[in-house]
């Protein structure tokens, strides 16, 4: 391959940059484009154009001056990282009665409680009938009355297990049932 000096037209191998040389250092060379701009590249990364037309080089110094790019360098791997316990979201129940009626005109408190708890216990039976392995009920902060139902309700199934829910996402206002799918039976 032919050298590189001040003057030359030269072209960018990657880009489709020409421009004529104004600077060169031991592995740069900066370059003038036909948009008036400066830019400066490395050196393996230019080749010189005679009268228009480009001056091909070998075979070899392309294939050299690939495997000294970034790009084709091999990468150091890095370690595998196991994926942690792949779990669905959790199936959410919001227990408010504002969620499960349009209104509660003409309900009592007793009304919206049992509502709440008929509510409750048909989406746990669905969950466990559709083995679901976690739902989290939404109850609410309150008085604690719902809550308190709910876990007498929960403690009549033998293959579950209460807890409760992520207070980052749901505050105090909530509880995770963990299904058991294959209970023991004694």
């Amino acid at each position: 391959m032919s050298k590189i000096s001040i003057g030359d037209t030269v072209e960018v191998l990657d880009d489709p940059i020409s421009g004529r040389v104004v600077a060169i250092t031991a592995s740069e060379v900066t370059i003038a484009t036909e948009d008036g701009f400066d830019m400066t590249f490395d050196i393996r990364e230019v080749v010189k154009v005679a009268q228009g037309e480009m001056i091909i080089p070998s075979y070899e110094e392309v294939a050299k001056n690939l495997q000294e790019k970034e790009v084709f360098k091999k990468k150091p791997k890095r370690p595998v990282q196991k994926p942690k316990e792949r779990s669905a979201p959790p199936m959410e129940v919001d227990l408010h009665v504002n969620k499960l009626v349009k209104s509660t005109k003409g309900m009592t408190n007793h009304d919206m409680v049992m509502l709440q708890l008929d509510t409750a216990k048909r989406q746990l039976d669905f969950a466990i009938s559709k083995r679901i392995p976690k739902v989290v009920f939404i109850h609410g902060v309150g008085q604690g009355v719902l809550k308190e139902e709910l876990k007498y309700l929960f403690g009549r199934y033998d293959n579950v297990r209460i807890s409760e829910a992520d207070y980052k996402k749901y505050g105090l206002g909530a509880m995770e049932i963990y299904i058991i799918q294959n209970p023991k039976i004694i």
